[in-house]
């Protein structure tokens, strides 16, 4: 598999209707938001997760798209894979001298999607090293200020015979009415050349971008979709613009005659300017 040779960066907008996209556990459960502006935020961590668990789909059994943070993942057992398959012998906490240290880590990057794509620090008891990733997101935040709203839900079921006669058990559920989020991340072909992340794995994550909420469906979340990916391909591995610079291309607006609060995508217009020399601008959704 060829290594990618050219810088990307990426924005995503995607949307919720009536589901929490992305709850904070210190605050009950509330959808994400900024405090001073009411903008909704869903985590990097977040996006990552439904990345991988669409490539764990879409790819399970095969080669190469092991994935190595998951539910119920032991990171030490995934790490002495990599010591078995090199027939090396793992000492505490310490990684193998001279060449087989990297031998370690490269054999996390070929066998491990989400390690090669984002990178992972792997020094636990049994040491893999530590690998940065080429591919990293921000936090996306909503183009308007969102509501939350707190929904009040009952269940006809009891747990115990005893609470037969008592009043059904209440409890509460989050939700964004309707919210639309912009996501940005980035490619580095640098970085790339040092966990051989190739011209698969990059389909893969475009992929995964377009179609990651489609098989996470839950009563929770309601209804997210993947609205617009657009991708920007430098020509130079380094780059030819500033990232911000190409953000600023885009640009979401109310349409003109939609009034009241935003309730579908149909609401917004989404423009993008032209690329400067030596970037290409690529629309995939």
């Amino acid at each position: 598999m060829t290594t990618i040779a050219n810088r990307y960066e990426f924005a995503l907008l995607f949307d919720v209707e009536n589901g929490n996209p992305n709850g904070d556990p210190d605050a009950g459960n509330m959808p994400r938001f900024d405090p001073e502006t009411g903008h909704g935020l869903v985590t990097d961590v977040c996006l990552k997760r439904k990345i991988r668990n669409h490539v764990a789909l879409s790819k399970e059994g095969a080669e190469g798209f092991n994935i190595y943070i998951q539910e119920k993942a032991v990171l030490n057992q995934n790490h002495a894979l990599a010591y078995k398959a090199l027939e090396l012998k793992p000492e505490a906490k310490k990684l193998p001298k001279g060449e087989d240290a990297k031998r370690v880590t490269d054999w996390m990057c070929a066998n491990f999607f989400d390690i090669r794509t984002f990178g992972a620090v792997m020094t636990t008891d049994v040491n893999c090293g530590q690998v940065r990733g080429p591919v990293q997101l921000a936090f996306a935040k909503s183009v308007d200020p969102v509501v939350s709203q707190e929904v009040s839900i009952t269940r006809m079921a009891v747990t115990n015979e005893k609470d037969l006669e008592k009043e059904r058990t209440m409890g509460r559920k989050h939700i964004v009415p309707y919210g639309l989020y912009l996501a940005k991340g980035f490619v580095s072909a640098a970085l790339a050349e040092k966990t051989d992340f190739s011209e698969d794995d990059l389909q893969m994550l475009w992929d995964a971008l377009i179609n990651m909420f489609e098989n996470d469906r839950s009563a929770a979340r309601g209804v997210m979709s993947s609205r617009k990916l657009f991708v920007f391909k430098h020509q130079e591995k380094l780059g030819n613009a500033p990232a911000h610079k190409l953000f600023e291309l885009i640009d979401v607006q109310r349409k003109e005659g939609s009034q009241g609060p935003a309730r579908s995508f149909a609401d917004y217009q989404v423009t993008v300017g032209p690329a400067p020399a030596g970037v290409e601008l690529i629309e995939m959704l």
